[in-house]
């Protein structure tokens, strides 16, 4: 029996890849996986009910440390009976440390062995996050899985910082676990990190899984660094993991990565991009991208993608939601739906494609509608390749 509220449950592995299909029951709720986590920084998500998030089917969503802690406040979240509650939210919830701030918000923040000192940028008041601050807001908001506090490092920076970053993280994941008053209720997840150095990895993996925590993430990455170089820390980590707990990849949104890195044997991605880029305008699609702007859209009376089972592509046409767009706060509203609805039919093809053992041909299927010259790019190839998958040529 796990000392942690989380059970995993392998229920079946690609016979050509390393991509598997598991159920994590978690306090809240049982997430299957791989799975997207949408981002609802402070509680919410931009446009969205939380009625209409179950009726999308999304299973676990992520919250944000940071903004949650600045407002409204660790003290009213615990008198509000903590933030599922608060929110309306009954299925599992993930809350991030508040570390990514400091490559976010680099100038207004500084890093030191105690912590993160912050300006904060709704009243400019100093404010140091510490990694048994950052436990004790999560432990307000209740999430069923905690982020530990790292020392989060720019991609760009090499040398010395980015091993001074991984063992620091070590050390603060060592008081994070120390400062967690909610064990029984609450998961705390190890955040690997190490750079594009795949030894520093490798050391921060073999002391991260000594504590023996109930899952283990891989961060550092998505902050523009070439994406051959970004599959292989994948690849690299989730080789070295253990086999028996959920594995995070964060801030992982684009589909093409969410295909790949569930290839390369991840479990669990997060990422603003499919609210972020509904506000700006953008349908995700089956095809790519649709920027719904384009005058072509305007008397185009066909649904978003007529595959798709979303209320807004039952109900309302390219021409309308172009004729919304910058308009109409809606516009943003319509294809929020449709983004989210995309992003979890795509993760339940994958897991229906795992468990039948159809992967390998799904991934050669999808990637030959993502780019129908088959001019995938390079690091796809070499991606999964590494895995036994090998696409149409």
């Amino acid at each position: 029996m796990s000392e942690w509220p989380l059970e995993f449950t392998l229920l079946s592995k690609c016979s050509k890849s390393r991509a598997r299909a598991s159920i994590v029951k978690l306090p809240h709720f049982s997430v299957e996986t791989p799975v997207f986590m949408p981002v609802g920084t402070q509680g919410t998500m931009k446009g969205l009910t939380c009625d209409q998030l179950v009726n999308l089917d999304c299973q676990i969503i992520l919250a944000n440390t940071y903004h949650l802690g600045m407002r409204p406040g660790a003290e009213l979240l615990l008198k509000a009976d903590r933030l599922h509650n608060f929110m309306g939210w009954n299925r599992a919830l993930l809350t991030d440390s508040g570390g990514f701030q400091m490559v976010s918000l680099i100038e207004l923040s500084e890093v030191s062995e105690e912590g993160v000192k912050f300006k904060s940028p709704y009243d400019n008041k100093d404010i140091l996050l510490t990694p048994e601050k950052s436990i004790e807001i999560q432990n307000a908001i209740g999430a069923d899985i905690m982020m530990q506090l790292d020392d989060v490092v720019d991609v760009k920076i090499k040398g010395d910082r980015v091993k001074e970053a991984m063992h620091r993280s070590i050390r603060w994941l060592d008081r994070c676990i120390m400062a967690n008053q909610r064990k029984q209720y609450q998961n705390l997840f190890p955040i690997i990190q190490g750079g594009l150095d795949l030894q520093l990895r490798t050391e921060c993996i073999k002391e991260m899984v000594k504590r023996n925590m109930p899952g283990y993430a891989i961060g550092g990455l998505s902050g523009g660094e070439e994406k051959e170089e970004f599959w292989k820390v994948v690849h690299h980590c989730t080789g070295l993991l253990p086999k028996d707990k959920p594995i995070y990849v964060m801030g992982i949104g684009y589909a093409v990565d969410l295909v790949v890195c569930s290839a390369l044997g991840a479990d669990m991605f997060d990422c603003v991009y499919p609210t972020r880029t509904a506000r700006f305008g953008t349908a995700l699609h089956r095809t790519g991208q649709l920027h719904m702007k384009a005058k072509k859209f305007a008397t185009d009376f066909t649904p978003i993608d007529e595959k798709c089972s979303c209320s807004t592509c039952k109900m309302y046409t390219r021409s309308f939601i172009h004729s919304l767009i910058g308009k109409e706060a809606v516009a943003c509203h319509l294809l929020t739906v449709h983004n989210i609805r995309y992003q979890m039919d795509l993760m339940a093809a994958v897991r229906k494609n795992i468990i039948n053992d159809t992967f390998e041909s799904f991934v050669q299927q999808f990637m030959l509608e993502m780019f129908p010259e088959k001019n995938y790019p390079t690091w796809v190839i070499n991606a999964l390749s590494a895995v036994n998958i090998f696409l149409i040529s």
